[in-house]
C-alpha cells in the first residue's frame, strides 16, 4: 500500500464529475439562498450573527484536535478586531488571540494571495510561545523530521496504531510551492473548477503534505473557509464548515485516512472522488445546521419584522433585544429600572404597555417579585 503522496502521478487529482456536480449544484443553491436570507437582516443582527459563525467556527476548529478554548474570550477576541460594540467584553489572552487572528485573516483577506510567508504567520499566531503543549515545536517554517517522519498515530505507547506518513520533510518546499501556485491561480470564479471544490481538494492537498509540526489540521480548515469565503464573494460568515467537522470528526478523519492511502489511481490521475462527495455533503450539512445556530438572530428578526421599532421606546427595545439575546435571570421591574436607569413607576408602565401589546407575559412562578419573559412567538 502507498500513500497518495508517494504516486508517481501526484499530486494529479481527478473526480467523477457526474457525481460531484449534482451535490455540488445543491450546495451551490443552498449557499446563494442563505446569503440571500441574511442580506435581507439589518445591519446589527447581521454583525450578530457573524460574530456567532466566526466565534463557533473558532471553538470547533480547535476543539477537533482535541483544544478546548474559553468561548467568552474567542467571542471578545473576535468582536475587537472587526470593530463591534458589544457588552460583555472580557479579556483574551494571547494564545486565543492567535487563533482568532489567522482565522480573521483567512476570511475577511480572502481575496489575498496565500503565500509562504502568510502561513508562517498563521503558524506562528496558533503558537506563540514556540510550543505545542510540552513539546518545542518548528514554528513559522516547514518541519524539518529531525525527530523522524511526520506521522498520524492514534494509541498508547508502544502499541501506536498509524493511520498515515506525510511526506519527507526535504519535498516540502517544492511540494508548498506547487500547492500554493496552483491555491493563487485563478482567485475568482472560472470556468474549469468551481470554487467551493477547490475548498475541499484545497483542503485535502494540504492536509496530505502535513507540512507543519503541529497544527496542520487547524491551518487545512482556515484555508477551506478561505476558499469558500471566495465561493461566497464576501468577508461576512454565516455557516461553519468547522463546526459540522466537529460534529462527524470520526467520519471526517475515516474519510481522509482512506483516501490518503487510495488505490484508485490511473494514467489520468488520482480519484478523489469518495472524499470530494463527504466534503460537500458535509458542507451541505453545515448550510442546513445554520438555522439551528442562528435561530436566536432568526427569531428576533421575525420579532422585530412583525413588531415596529416606532411603536417602543428606547427603554423596551433595549430590554427586549437583552431577552432574546439571554437575559441572565428573571425580568423584574426593577431590574428593569436599574438596567434601564429609570424609576420604578416607569419601569411598570413599560413593562404593561408591552404586555398589553401581546410582547410580554407574566410568569406564573411565584415569589416575592412579579416576573415577565418574552411571548412565544
Amino acid at each position: 500500500m502507498k500513500y497518495i503522496h508517494e504516486l508517481t502521478i501526484w499530486p494529479k487529482l481527478t473526480w467523477d464529475h457526474e457525481k460531484v456536480a449534482s451535490i455540488l449544484g445543491t450546495v451551490r443553491n443552498r449557499q446563494g439562498r442563505l446569503i440571500g436570507r441574511m442580506e435581507a437582516l439589518g445591519f446589527s443582527l447581521r454583525s450578530e450573527a457573524i460574530l456567532q459563525t466566526l466565534t463557533l467556527d473558532v471553538l470547533k476548529s480547535s476543539e477537533i484536535e482535541g483544544e478546548i478554548l474559553d468561548p467568552a474570550k474567542v467571542r471578545s477576541s473576535i468582536a475587537r478586531r472587526l470593530g463591534m460594540d458589544i457588552g460583555g467584553l472580557v479579556p483574551s489572552d494571547r494564545h486565543v488571540d492567535g487563533v482568532v487572528e489567522m482565522m480573521l485573516d483567512a476570511t475577511q483577506k480572502f481575496d489575498k494571495p496565500l503565500t509562504q510567508d502568510r502561513m508562517f504567520g498563521w503558524h506562528a499566531s496558533l503558537f506563540p510561545t514556540g510550543r505545542s503543549g510540552m513539546h518545542k515545536i518548528t514554528v513559522a517554517d516547514w518541519r524539518d523530521d529531525k525527530h523522524g517522519p511526520m506521522r498520524v498515530v492514534s494509541g498508547p505507547i508502544g502499541r501506536e496504531k498509524v493511520h498515515y506518513k506525510a511526506p519527507q520533510a526535504n519535498r516540502l518546499k517544492s511540494e508548498m510551492k506547487e500547492f500554493l501556485k496552483w491555491f493563487n491561480t485563478s482567485i475568482s470564479l472560472t470556468k474549469d473548477l468551481d470554487p467551493v471544490l477547490k475548498a475541499g481538494i484545497g483542503h485535502l492537498w494540504f492536509v496530505t503534505l502535513h507540512p507543519f509540526d503541529d497544527g496542520n489540521g487547524r491551518i487545512a480548515r482556515a484555508i477551506a473557509d478561505m476558499q469558500l469565503a471566495r465561493a461566497d464573494g464576501s468577508r461576512e460568515r454565516f455557516y461553519s464548515m468547522s463546526n459540522q467537522i466537529r460534529q462527524e470528526r470520526n467520519a471526517y478523519y475515516d474519510i481522509l485516512e482512506k483516501t490518503q492511502k487510495s488505490n484508485r489511481a490511473t494514467k489520468d490521475g488520482i480519484d478523489i472522488t469518495p472524499w470530494l462527495v463527504w466534503f460537500l455533503s458535509c458542507l451541505g450539512r453545515a448550510l442546513d445546521a445554520t438555522e439551528n445556530t442562528l435561530s436566536g438572530v432568526f427569531k428576533k428578526a421575525r420579532f422585530w419584522e412583525s413588531h415596529p421599532a416606532q411603536s417602543l421606546n428606547e427603554r423596551q427595545k433595549m430590554i427586549i433585544n437583552k431577552l432574546f439575546d439571554g437575559f441572565e435571570g428573571k425580568l423584574t421591574s426593577s431590574k428593569w429600572a436599574k438596567i434601564t436607569q429609570c424609576s420604578q413607576d416607569t419601569a411598570l408602565r413599560d413593562i404593561l404597555d408591552l404586555v398589553e401589546k401581546g410582547i410580554l407575559v407574566k410568569e406564573t412562578a411565584g415569589g416575592r417579585s412579579t416576573s415577565y419573559a418574552l411571548k412565544d412567538t
